[in-house]
């Protein structure tokens, strides 16, 4: 069985670009954010639910590949997977490409541990597994 998805289009924002008009690096992990939370969105647990349910999701890692230029107003196509790499994580895959010529843009992942309102570690409960697992 394959792992959730969700696909989001958007367009770079004059904001996202740098003097070399293309993508500032750091503007990837807000991309990145846009797929995590569309794609909980799209499983029916919006992130506001997972805190008002005392889950949080701080992010432990992140990896990036810079593959490709994307400059204002080029539509992009943003794709995201959720897994759960070990009981205490959950795992986001992202990969940006060009909406229209496939082109790459990036891709990369960030991991996020499973802790409670006061940060500390906990089990995922099962209404989480169950989503995760499709």
């Amino acid at each position: 069985m394959s792992p959730p998805q969700s696909t989001v289009y958007f367009r770079v924002l004059y904001a996202d670009t740098d003097q070399m008009q293309t993508y500032y690096n750091a503007r990837v992990l807000e991309w990145f954010e846009r797929g995590r939370n569309e794609l909980l969105r799209e499983l029916g647990k919006a992130y506001r639910l997972w805190e008002e349910s005392g889950i949080m999701l701080p992010v432990r890692e992140v990896w990036v590949r810079f593959e490709g230029r994307a400059e204002y107003d080029d539509r992009l196509k943003l794709d995201t997977s959720v897994s759960m790499p070990s009981k205490a994580q959950i795992r986001f895959d992202c990969r940006i490409e060009q909406a229209d010529s496939g082109q790459a843009v990036c891709h990369g992942h960030t991991v996020h541990a499973i802790v409670s309102e006061m940060g500390r570690p906990v089990r995922p409960p099962g209404w989480l597994v169950e989503l995760i697992a499709g």
